[in-house]
């Protein structure tokens, strides 16, 4: 048997699978790193963290099979990060992070510089916005000038996994999509954005189709990772387009609605449709000639996560002494709640938001909280809290007239049964499950197929792996309450949009 090898470079971790010719994921393995957040709004990680990660991972997943089984590497990761390189390709300072909100001032000197909003989604499809890649290149250069004027190359991070993978300087079309940098439409490098923002095109990599191989191991890299050298090397999909292709998001009509770090409704689409006030991202899509929608918010696991983390230290005990997974008690004490949990709504914008709302002064809330209100009402408002928020981009979706037939849940909050019913009965749509479970590492892997030659397209490949395993409809009387509730959700944001932002000047002061 031969294999494909997916790895996603994750905020949380590196993801690798094994995928075989069979079209089954026969191993993974996941390693851990950290996020620092040296000042409020930011975030941050080490590079060779990464890297040390895909390292162990790769290993884990070569103890059991020869290396020259594996004929193909897709690479998968996080969006938007910077990874700043100097004329020796050593990494210059921590790479700024999707989620890292410092560079306000810079998006809207980005918007002016090329002449206003209409003008900037004319020549990228989209907004300027916090977690984009050039506002962090222009951030570097007016607060870090020193480190600016080092700057050689400037790589996303699946792309330095790549280059400490083969030595090459590459991305591909989807991931580019990402950085305002990219002409979407026609899927090349943006001169005229270069051009706006005073950028040397020698800072940016090689752009390639997501299925076409990009380099080949190197002998370091073999050295390293048990690979063997000259192993091809796809192009790769940023985390959301390869999800979409390892859950099977390749055609019209199919929309996933993904549940990680983060939360993202994704839509396929044959030509590129963009949202005219910027609330949507219109990327390429990781299938050659093909685009996405998507909506992002950057808070919905990763809500429940802090909430674990800082109110649930009792639920954690119990299931370290049970065994079990801490969010199978949270979640089972959300159970115990009335769908609308007695009026208390929470706002999932703990590190500001994205879609609909692109305000990185956003943060969270508790709203109606009561003495009547216990865990069990909190727990579910958090879960509630992020699927009104993934409706808010479904809802802009459905508006662009683009088809939504099926939503398939993905991501690590599909696990969750209740997580899923939920999602199902604020939408009013059926929510499906497929048999993938890590789908940015599968979908990574079945691209390294198309370039191996094990598939002839991107589709084919989906055919041969994924199909659906359960669906979740709605239940009418739950989703009649929650549609009250839903429009108390949508107010709430107008409300407290000013205070944000003052709240934040508050901060901003109390920090100096």
């Amino acid at each position: 048997m031969s294999y494909l090898l997916g790895i996603d470079i994750g905020t949380s971790g590196v993801k690798s699978i094994l995928l075989g010719d069979d079209g089954q994921v026969k191993r993974h393995a996941v390693a851990e790193y950290p996020l620092y957040t040296p000042r409020p709004g930011w975030a941050e990680q080490n590079p060779e963290d990464w890297w040390q990660a895909t390292v162990q991972t790769v290993r884990e997943l070569l103890r059991e099979v020869r290396p020259e089984e594996v004929i193909g590497i897709g690479l998968s990761g996080q969006m938007h990060g910077s990874v700043f390189l100097d004329k020796n390709n050593e990494v210059i300072r921590p790479a700024i992070l999707w989620c890292d909100q410092r560079t306000v001032a810079e998006c809207q000197w980005i918007t002016d510089r090329v002449g206003g909003r209409e003008r900037l989604i004319e020549l990228t499809a989209n907004p300027a916005l916090t977690g984009f890649t050039a506002p962090k290149i222009i951030w570097l250069r007016n607060h870090e000038p020193e480190n600016f004027a080092r700057v050689r190359k400037v790589l996303l991070p699946k792309d330095y996994i790549r280059y400490r993978l083969t030595g090459a300087f590459a991305t591909e079309v989807s991931d580019a999509s990402g950085t305002l940098l990219f002409d979407v439409v026609s899927r090349e490098w943006s001169c005229a954005m270069l051009d706006a923002l005073e950028l040397s095109p020698e800072l940016l990599p090689l752009c390639f189709e997501s299925p076409v191989v990009s380099a080949m191991v190197s002998a370091a890299a073999s050295r390293e990772t048990g690979l063997s050298a000259g192993m091809p090397v796809v192009g790769g999909g940023g985390d959301q387009a390869a999800q979409a292709v390892g859950t099977g998001i390749v055609t019209e009509g199919l929309v996933s609605s993904t549940i990680g770090t983060s939360g993202v409704v994704f839509a396929y689409t044959d030509k590129p449709a963009v949202d005219p006030e910027g609330r949507l991202h219109t990327f390429c899509h990781a299938v050659p000639g093909k685009w996405h929608v998507m909506g992002v918010m950057l808070s919905a696991g990763g809500s429940l996560q802090w909430y674990r983390n800082v109110l649930c230290q009792l639920e954690k005990e119990a299931a370290a002494l049970a065994g079990i997974d801490p969010y199978e008690l949270i979640t089972a004490e959300a159970q115990q709640a009335q769908a609308g949990s007695e009026g208390l709504v929470f706002l999932p914008y703990l590190a500001g938001e994205r879609a609909p709302h692109p305000d990185p002064y956003a943060r969270g809330v508790f709203f109606g909280l009561s003495l009547r209100h216990t865990k069990a009402e909190m727990s579910r408002s958090v879960l509630e809290g992020v699927a009104y928020g993934l409706r808010d981009s479904l809802d802009m979706i459905r508006d662009m007239n683009i088809p939504v037939n099926e939503i398939r849940a993905s991501g690590g909050g599909a696990r969750s049964l209740m997580w899923r019913q939920i999602q199902a009965d604020i939408n009013g749509v059926d929510m499906t499950v497929i048999n993938a479970v890590d789908g940015a590492a599968l979908g990574a892997a079945l691209l390294a197929g198309v370039g191996a030659g094990v598939f002839t397209d991107v589709a084919e490949a989906c055919s041969h792996s994924i199909e659906i395993v359960g669906r979740t409809a709605p239940d009418a009387a739950r989703s009649t309450v929650y549609e009250n509730y839903y429009s108390v959700y949508r107010r709430l944001y107008p409300a407290l949009k000013e205070i944000y932002a003052d709240l934040h000047e508050t901060v901003a002061r109390a920090c100096l």
